[in-house]
């Protein structure tokens, strides 16, 4: 791992690397084709992309039931143990509409429902991921979502992950597709015969499937674009080596971009860390991905104060990061800019990824400055309700009418003067008040 201090951090810069772009060409063209030719494009790309011919595009519900039988007891009870989990986090989150009358003749309140349908994207290829069909499923569907829909890659021979079934049908969606690519993607946002298209689309992928999200949306909504998965982890000379190391390695198996960094306060830990890095790799079964991650992405810098460690850590705005110092919480109001914050040696980010409640699906690449992980207020939508009496509106009446003039509005000064006492349909520019009605 590179060891680096802060200046060298910063003039290096850590850029983030985006591939969105590179693919949008392909993209757009895929996406053009999906809305044209509809779920006879999605059959042809699976054969080619997959590798899969399709008779069916939606997952029956024999291939569900059947679904449970493939999978073991202990991995069933550890799905139903984190849905829990996930459940009893998430339902803190649900809001109620609300109302208020601030003066006489006034209502106003927020009406909070649910949008009517999602789409979750659930990636497939080099693994499966049953938890991330719960991190996306559980609060679309607490915050009451009416239909939701999963689409994910083919297996070879046609069937979906068992498990990623599995954990669907426990959430309770209602439809699965074994579409994947940025194909799901146009799939969902402009639907097709067999699938009909969503208000929201949801979950991770690769390139292709961020870059459709990308241009899909504003004809439908989005979580986020996200990037590779990152963690920087803050340690000092007490942190235990060996958890740092497994950590850091923990995040670079997920693939090749992805970022495994630490903040550490003297060069001598930071060499003793990389070696220990470097050992605890070579057990790993997917050592060749976690060492490509480690030697292109992975850094350690070395910091002459907790400051300068802050500071370090706010500009990243690290997807997860995870503070091991000896006093953990000493310094957690400083933190302004990360998805999660894990505490203490005893929270790695892989308690996060699967059991402790709170989503895994998190703002990447420094975007953790301004959005927030992935929650069940993702699936609801709010509108404003507004109702005045007469004597109300006639209260603010002159008000609105002297801004809208200001802006040259005059139809919006109108519309509030046909409604006060002393109006006479000659205009807007004849226009008398009748104080004494």
């Amino acid at each position: 791992m590179k060891i680096l201090t802060k200046r060298e951090l910063i003039e290096q810069r850590i850029a983030r690397r985006s591939t969105v772009s590179t693919v949008e060409p392909t993209v757009k063209a895929i996406i053009e084709r999906v809305k044209s030719n509809k779920d006879a494009e999605l059959i042809a790309m699976t054969k080619k992309f997959d590798g899969v011919e399709l008779q069916e595009l939606r997952v029956s519900e024999q291939e569900i039931s059947d679904a449970y039988g493939k999978v073991s007891s202990s991995l069933l009870q550890a799905l139903r143990d984190a849905l829990e989990r996930i459940q009893r986090f998430h339902f803190r989150q649900k809001e109620e509409s609300w109302k208020f009358e601030p003066e006489s003749g006034v209502l106003l309140g927020q009406q909070i429902r649910p949008l009517a349908s999602a789409g979750i994207y659930i990636p497939g290829g080099k693994a499966s991921y049953p938890s991330t069909v719960l991190m996306n499923a559980i609060p679309a569907k607490l915050a009451g979502v009416e239909r939701i829909v999963l689409t994910t890659p083919p297996e070879t021979g046609g069937s979906v992950n068992a498990a990623v079934l599995v954990a669907a049908n426990l959430c309770g969606v209602d439809e699965i597709y074994k579409v994947g690519g940025a194909q799901a993607i146009a799939a969902l946002a402009y639907g097709t015969e067999s699938i009909q298209a969503v208000h929201k689309i949801t979950g991770p992928g690769n390139a292709y499937v961020a870059c459709a999200k990308k241009l899909v949306f504003g004809d439908v909504s989005i979580d986020m674009i996200a990037g590779p998965s990152e963690v920087c982890i803050w340690a000092d000379e007490q942190s235990n080596l060996a958890f740092v190391a497994a950590d850091l390695l923990a995040q670079a198996e997920h693939d090749e971009d992805a970022t495994a960094c630490c903040i550490v306060p003297t060069v001598d830990y930071a060499e003793a860390l990389s070696k220990e890095v470097f050992t605890q790799l070579e057990k790993m079964d997917r050592k060749d991905i976690a060492r490509k991650s480690i030697t292109g992405n992975g850094w350690i810098a070395v910091v002459e104060s907790d400051d300068e460690a802050i500071g370090i850590i706010n500009e990243l705005a690290p997807e997860h990061l995870e503070i091991m110092t000896s006093e953990p919480e000493k310094r957690l109001q400083d933190i302004h800019h990360a998805g999660a914050i894990f505490i203490g040696a005893y929270s790695p980010e892989a308690l996060g990824d699967y059991m402790a409640g709170p989503n895994h699906t998190l703002p990447t690449s420094g975007t953790a400055k301004f959005s927030s992980p992935l929650g069940v207020y993702d699936f609801m939508k709010k509108t404003s309700i507004i109702r005045y009496n007469e004597q109300a509106l006639e209260r603010v009446g002159e008000a609105i009418i002297e801004l809208a003039q200001s802006e040259q509005l005059t139809g919006h000064a109108q519309a509030i003067q046909v409604r006060r006492k002393g109006y006479t349909n000659e205009g807007l520019d004849n226009y008398t008040k009748n104080s004494g009605d």
